[in-house]
């Protein structure tokens, strides 16, 4: 069977939270649930360190504009972690080649990236926290939902992500004023703490 559907799965789950994959494609692999995952996912040293990594991104990804803020740091890092997890389990399978896996998995992980990132952009127009706690719990959840789901029905999985990838992408493109919106505030944040950072700077100096 082809691990491609595994691949596209991996890839969409990764672009919302790679840490979260690792983690439970290592288990899985650990406990003996699947044979498609290779050891260097299963380590101990790798699992400690994705728990780690899960853990803060799951304080940081439920506090307004500290979610965005990591999100724009795995920019790189989350479709990386796409494409080198789509590899490992297309070397571990045989059935698909690595490079053919590292692109499917990293072209979807960052389409997933930029749809998370760009949804988030639009919940932080809201004053309130709360929207933000609820689709960092949403997200959690429908990760660790699908990666379980794909351990078992791996075509079926991959339909899923792909019909909740092409969603995220049409509400990206609804949410875009939101977004912009978004933009434009925090870049008059950071020139409003520019300019008091001058003031009090102008302020301290000594008279000539």
């Amino acid at each position: 069977m082809s691990v491609l559907p595994l691949v596209f799965t991996s890839g969409w789950a990764s672009g919302i939270n790679a840490y979260a994959v690792v983690l439970l494609l290592g288990i899985f692999g650990a406990t003996g649930l699947t044979d498609e995952v290779p050891a260097s996912l299963q380590r101990t040293d790798v699992l400690i360190v994705a728990a780690v990594l899960f853990l803060c991104e799951a304080v940081a990804d439920k506090v307004p504009y500290v979610d965005s803020i990591w999100d724009t740091a795995h920019t790189v890092i989350r479709p990386v972690s796409g494409a080198v997890i789509g590899a490992l389990l297309a070397g571990q399978s045989g059935s698909l080649s690595d490079i053919t896996a590292g692109a499917v998995g990293g072209s979807t992980a960052l389409a997933s990236h930029f749809v998370k990132a760009g949804t988030r952009m639009a919940v932080n127009t809201s004053p309130e926290p709360f929207t933000n706690v609820a689709m960092s719990i949403a997200e959690d959840l429908g990760v660790a939902g699908i990666i379980t789901f794909a351990m078992f029905n791996p075509e079926a999985a991959a339909i899923i992500a792909a019909v909740l990838l092409a969603i995220g992408l049409a509400l990206l493109i609804f949410l875009w004023t939101r977004i912009r919106r978004f933009l434009r505030r925090r870049a008059q944040r950071r020139e409003e703490k520019r300019l008091a950072s001058e003031a009090r700077a102008h302020t301290a100096a000594p008279p000539p």
